[in-house]
């Protein structure tokens, strides 16, 4: 069982300096993607795997070996310190996830938020990187209008439609400012 608590503590730190949208409430976010998906998924017994992986999203891939650490510093046994360092991989946006953990864990990130989240998402991070408004819109179309993919039937109807929207936001957002 996790010490929500102590996990807090420790992940919290890795959080605190980025932007609002990569912050601890992109966490939250995932876990309640995370839990509308596990509703689908009663095989997927093991609610803590996903916790672990969703705390750990956020910078796996700056600190895993601390993140070990963190784990063997719980008690966690090394086969179970494996699954948790494979889902938390498997949570980022460009992996190919292979297990039935890390498939829901990486959709429950891509559909974080709802369907305007990717516009959301994109607008506050450009921002957040100093860009102006053109290279921000430039940036979503190069790498995330029409990309990513989700793996788990509950969730690809609802990636789509937040691709459709956002293609159409962005058409209509390109026609204003060019004065259409």
């Amino acid at each position: 069982m996790i010490n929500i608590v102590n996990l807090i503590e420790f992940v919290k730190p890795f959080y605190e300096k980025k932007d609002v949208m990569h912050d601890l409430s992109h966490i939250d976010r995932m876990i309640n993607s995370a839990q509308r998906l596990l509703i689908h998924y009663p095989e997927i017994t093991d609610h803590d795997l996903i916790r672990y992986g969703c705390y750990f999203h956020g910078f796996i891939y700056m600190e895993e070996q601390l993140i070990r650490e963190y784990l063997r510093q719980q008690g966690l046994k090394e086969p179970y310190i494996e699954k948790i360092v494979k889902v938390s991989w498997e949570s980022q946006k460009d992996e190919v996830p292979e297990s039935i953990e890390g498939k829901l864990l990486h959709d429950a990130h891509m559909i974080e938020g709802g369907k305007t989240y990717l516009i959301v998402k994109s607008l506050c991070t450009g921002t957040a990187r100093g860009q102006s408004l053109e290279q921000t819109l430039e940036y979503f179309e190069t790498y995330v209008l029409g990309k990513g993919a989700c793996y788990l039937a509950e969730a690809q109807p609802q990636y789509r439609e937040m691709q459709q929207f956002a293609s159409d936001f962005i058409r209509d957002l390109r026609a204003g400012l060019n004065g259409g």
